[in-house]
């Protein structure tokens, strides 16, 4: 059997898996005590991508430890499996002369020095062992005629370094953990929708969460939390290659329990969406040679990056691809305007060899074969630099005693100013395993102070407003609110920035803030009410794009993924600091925090 039949069979096993899991192993979606109101975990994990599995895994470990992981939807669903171009790690099967320090080198030149170099250096030794662990539990990568990993070179990367399963490698690191959970009998609490976290402003006493089958709203005391609930990229919600779930609510919920945002404003842009949706092409795509061209069918990358060419840093290749368009040298018009990608140089069975979901979704969306012509792609809104602000990269913990985050959501900060392609699979995986390891430990050493007054009071809350947003009428729907603050944001938030375009972002928010305070939800009933689920995401990223803009106007300087016209230059002496918002009242409050430097100097970026 070749590696292509593998893995269809392989995934085709998997979804039979899965499908049974969901609706026979698992049965009810909300295990007995939850639903009864006598369970009380040691660990709940709020999120069930590879950062919530894999701190899963680590905490069930610890004996006596009860560990639960809850998610909004089906536990695959997350948007760890929606990666595709690979994971990184100095395993140096591919190339001897890789190393963790080099890696660590790529990764803080490629976050433009804003990355906490002690974090970093941490992250990167424990990358090879990753791929070891992944190997051991069976994924199914790439591998030379030895048996070791092929390792791809993807943007702003020295070294080839990336491990990779043809260009779904995030389907497969998912699956695989799902099938660790499963194998170690972790309990899952799903269709839930995370509404607060409830603490007692010194300690976490526990979550309150909608049942979505039933609409029950209901309290889930724990010891600790482990927050795992992915980026805020909706928030430009019609461009991004985000999944629908990207909504920020783990990141919303903490910044309302008094925890600080760290760098929200650091969105990256990935370069290559397609034209018509936004949706990823890998940069798997440029790792195995790709070219981009202006409509001049000119290789334009030779005058931003051109040592790098097409594999330069995102951010770099991102606003390259926005500076072709607003000079004239594009094709279309409005949101579609795009260059193109070209993979006829390939060949089509290279193409179907490495790359077989950029090719269907090519085919499918665009109506382009792409070993035919080329395609056409655009920036597009992809993943979160900042979020939850943590305080200690070996524990993952937060200021408040008892939660922890790990993830897309966290800010601990591995990626700086801009993430590198193949650094967000490894940093799930290694500070998953560190949050759950410091959880488990924290329930070991610390008892639980019932407080049920507390988590009474908020549950009661949410019901009274369940009641009231969901009798409303009149007032806009969630859609329009929801497309008018992704329009401001992609228009005057997005991959070019000035002061004039954030006010009016700024303006543009606060107005829809007050439309969401009268919005029409437009249905009345508990059973898997997700017009009330939308309702409560919107919330949510309308408070995180208010975030996203007040870092924006604070940062004055133009670094990595924040780009600004009107401060082009990297202000080291100002800005060589992390952002912090906190909640001050109803009003945000922003401070600074020196940036981690060891060993790598800031110095000018060349590609």
């Amino acid at each position: 059997m070749n590696r292509r039949t593998f893995l269809k069979v392989g995934a085709a096993a998997g979804a039979a898996v899965v499908a049974g899991s969901y609706f026979d192993w698992f049965g009810d979606n909300i295990p007995a005590t939850v639903r009864n109101g006598t369970a009380l975990y040691d660990v709940l994990i709020i999120g069930s991508g590879g950062a919530g599995m894999r701190a899963a895994l680590e905490a069930s470990k610890q004996k006596g430890i009860k560990v639960a992981v809850m998610t909004k939807m089906a536990p695959t669903r997350s948007a760890t499996c929606m990666a595709q171009g690979g994971i990184n790690g100095a395993a140096r099967h591919a190339d001897e002369k890789d190393s963790p320090a080099s890696h660590a080198f790529d990764t803080v030149k490629g976050g433009d020095y804003l990355c906490d170099q002690d974090a970093v250096e941490f992250y990167t030794e424990k990358a090879p062992e990753v791929l070891a662990e992944l190997d051991y539990f069976g994924i199914a990568f790439d591998r030379q005629a030895d048996g070791r990993f092929n390792q791809r070179k993807m943007g702003g990367s020295t070294y080839a370094r990336t491990a990779f399963s043809a260009d779904i490698t995030g389907h497969a690191v998912l699956h695989t953990m799902f099938e660790q959970c499963m194998k170690n009998n972790i309990d899952f609490i799903m269709d839930c929708q995370l509404l607060e976290i409830v603490t007692d402003k010194e300690k976490f006493s526990g979550v309150v969460a909608m049942d979505m089958r039933s609409g029950n709203i209901m309290p889930i005391p724990a010891k600790t939390v482990i927050v795992a609930t992915g980026g805020y990229g909706r928030a430009y919600w019609v461009r991004t290659s985000n999944p629908f779930s990207s909504t920020g609510d783990g990141i919303a919920a903490c910044f309302n329990a008094g925890i600080p945002i760290k760098d929200p404003e650091m969105v990256q842009f990935h370069p290559t969406g397609l034209s018509i949706n936004g949706v990823l092409l890998s940069e798997a795509s440029r790792g195995e040679g790709a070219y981009l061209l202006n409509k001049d069918g000119e290789r334009f990358m030779a005058r931003y990056a051109p040592k790098a060419m097409e594999l330069g840093p995102r951010d770099l290749v991102a606003q390259s691809i926005e500076k072709e368009i607003n000079e004239g040298r594009g094709v279309g018009e409005g949101l579609r305007s795009a260059v193109y990608m070209d993979f006829r140089h390939l060949g089509r069975a290279k193409i179907m060899e490495r790359l077989p979901q950029v090719y269907q979704l090519s085919l499918e969306f665009e109506g382009v074969d792409i070993a035919e012509q080329p395609v056409p792609i655009r920036t597009s809104c992809h993943y979160s630099m900042g979020g939850i602000d943590v305080v200690d990269y070996k524990t993952c913990a937060t200021k408040m005693p008892g939660v922890f985050a790990a993830g897309e959501c966290s800010c601990i900060s591995v990626h700086g100013a801009n993430r590198l392609g193949g650094n967000s699979l490894v940093e799930i995986l290694v500070f998953g395993k560190n949050a759950g390891a410091s959880a488990a430990e924290y329930a070991k050493a610390n008892s639980y102070e019932e407080n049920k007054e507390l988590l009474k009071s908020a549950v009661d809350r949410w019901n009274k407003k369940f009641a009231e947003v969901t009798t409303r009428t009149g007032g806009s729907t969630i859609a329009t609110i929801r497309d008018k603050m992704a329009l401001t944001m992609w228009n005057n938030v997005g991959v070019f920035r000035n002061e004039t375009g954030l006010t009016q972002a700024l303006n543009d928010i606060n107005v829809l803030q007050e439309e969401y305070k009268k919005c029409n939800v437009g249905d009345t009933s508990r059973t898997f009410n997700t017009a009330f689920m939308n309702y409560v995401e919107l919330g949510n990223l309308l408070v995180l794009s208010k975030i996203i803009i007040a870092g924006a106007k604070s940062r004055k300087e133009s670094r990595g993924s924040h780009s600004r016209t009107d401060f082009p230059k990297r202000d080291d002496g100002n800005f060589l600091q992390h952002t912090l918002v906190f909640k001050d009242g109803e009003q945000l409050k922003t401070e600074y925090r020196p940036v981690v430097v060891t060993k790598y100097k800031p110095e000018e970026r060349k590609y």
